[in-house]
């Protein structure tokens, strides 16, 4: 017999799943926006991030709401508490494609450093982990989950190839293509990180399906 609570905590995938489609379509876009030189589509990154903000606010709430309510015990309170957690996770991937927004703003309108090949490489590998970490939670899928955590190596592996071509081949060698230099090296940084709070949104659905701690124990995958 389905449970009320049973409709009310899919309403909750729901809107979690929106957050999570909200974030990945705020990276991409801000990476367009600084592959095309764009500043309108940099601006409605950062413009748009209010919208995600209440949507944030609004799954806290309900999540509150249902603990309140229904007084969950073992998996659903997991689930509950979890979704709180990967709400918070995804608004923070948002607040960074804000970041990489701005950044994209400071260097539109100065000649580019160099063509844009491993920068786009590893946004595509940040939306490819967040998506798929969404769907591990939505589908309670620990072999995505799994994925997720794997994948992180090659995000790290192409931050420090950005890192090293633009310290030692632009600005050890030509001081004046720091100011350039530094944006980029930045938005690298960024996507990294994203690509970091996926995979928190990774450990925890691993948490949330079987109960398991795996952060800070890598060996336990």
């Amino acid at each position: 017999m389905e449970r009320h609570i049973d409709q009310e905590l899919e309403e909750l995938n729901k809107e979690i799943s929106r957050m999570g489609v909200l974030a990945e379509e705020a990276i991409y876009k801000s990476i367009e926006a600084l592959k095309n030189r764009d500043k309108d589509m940099a601006k409605s990154v950062i413009d748009n991030d209010v919208n995600i903000d209440k949507l944030e606010l609004a799954v806290d709430e309900k999540c509150i709401d249902l603990i309140a309510r229904f007084q969950p015990m073992a998996r659903d309170l997991r689930f509950i508490t979890i979704g709180m957690k990967i709400n918070t996770e995804l608004e923070r991937i948002a607040d960074i494609a804000v970041d990489i927004a701005q950044r994209t703003l400071e260097i539109v309108d100065k000649p580019l450093l160099k063509p844009l090949i491993d920068i786009p490489k590893l946004a595509v590998v940040a939306q490819n982990m967040i998506k798929m970490s969404i769907d591990s939670f939505v589908k309670e899928d620990i072999s995505l989950a799994k994925k997720v955590l794997l994948s992180d190596c090659e995000a790290d592996q192409l931050r420090n190839v950005i890192q090293e071509e633009l310290i030692e081949g632009y600005m050890v060698k030509d001081g004046t293509t720091a100011p350039r230099a530094v944006q980029l090296l930045l938005i690298a940084r960024f996507l990294e990180r994203i690509c970091d709070h996926t995979t928190n949104i990774a450990e925890d659905v691993i948490y949330m399906v079987q109960a398991e701690v795996v952060r800070h124990h890598p060996e336990k995958l």
